[in-house]
């Protein structure tokens, strides 16, 4: 415990450095800072790009585009959604090719710095960014929640909260991560600009995997944490925090939980999620 308060206490300052920081006793898994011209695609050896996903009733179609998904020229990836002449919307979601799986006794780190479009909460309704991690059972026959989701942060509408949610369970309602809605914590946010996001798997309790806790953070800050006691069953906390994992960024357009665009919602720069990093860290 003493090591994982000596690392929140490092983190905020840490937190302005360039991209993919260097944390006092954390090596550095995995990254990408989003190098390269304005205009281009992210590193496909890195990222699968992803078109062919629709759920929750969302209205988007995920494109290539670099009109929905592109490198700026600053170090930094954008996500963009996009309204067309017709009313069809089109965006972006990206996919880790890495999976990560959290080591017993360490501290598994996943992290990215973010900031949304500026504009207004009226022109966003049913924008939804995330940045995320599933688990990788679903791409091998396990459906959803049985796989495993860590929502680390989520907005809806345009609204000054976030969200770190938990997805788990058979996929009967209820159950230890109250589905279909999941369980988790929000936290305010103050502005639209640069944020540092991060999850905390931490395998360093000495009790077994009751005592093992999952962090959510925003600039340093704890807004929300869960442990394998609160889920309660080993084989689901294992989903969440045993089994490999990968990185999902995406823009989502309507959907269940922010409900359909409507008349006043603009596409476009103002309602992008952009990304400075993403990482992955473990404690040594």
């Amino acid at each position: 415990m003493r090591s994982t308060l000596a690392f929140l206490s490092l983190l905020s300052p840490l937190a302005s450095a360039l991209p993919a920081p260097a944390y006092p006793g954390y090596k550095l898994l995995w990254s990408d800072a989003f190098e390269g011209s304005a205009g281009a695609t992210p590193n496909t050896a890195t990222w699968n790009l992803i078109t062919d996903v629709q759920t929750n009733n969302e209205a988007q179609t995920y494109t290539t585009s670099n009109t929905n998904l592109q490198i700026s020229g600053g170090g930094t990836v954008q996500l963009i959604p996009l309204k067309s002449p017709s009313g069809s919307w089109t965006s972006a979601r990206i996919e880790s090719k890495s999976t990560f799986t959290p080591a017993p006794g360490k501290i598994t780190q996943f992290e990215a710095a973010i900031r949304f479009g500026d504009s207004p909460s009226p022109s966003k309704q049913g924008v939804w960014p995330a940045f995320w991690l599933l688990g990788d059972a679903i791409h091998h026959g396990t459906p959803w929640p049985l796989c495993g989701e860590l929502d680390i942060m989520e907005t809806v509408n345009g609204l000054p909260t976030a969200y770190g949610t938990t997805h788990c369970g058979d996929g009967a309602i209820g159950g230890p991560c109250n589905e279909p809605n999941g369980r988790g914590g929000t936290v305010g946010l103050a502005d639209n600009g640069w944020h540092t996001w991060t999850l905390q798997v931490d395998r360093t309790g000495k009790g077994g995997w009751r005592e093992e806790v999952i962090r959510w953070m925003v600039d340093g800050r704890v807004f929300h944490q869960m442990s394998g006691a609160d889920i309660g069953v080993e084989g689901v906390w294992a989903t969440l925090a045993h089994s490999p994992l990968f990185v999902i960024l995406n823009v989502a357009v309507g959907g269940n939980w922010p409900g359909a665009p409507n008349g006043a919602t603009t596409g476009s720069y103002g309602s992008m999620m952009e990304v400075e990093y993403v990482a992955v860290y473990s404690s040594q």
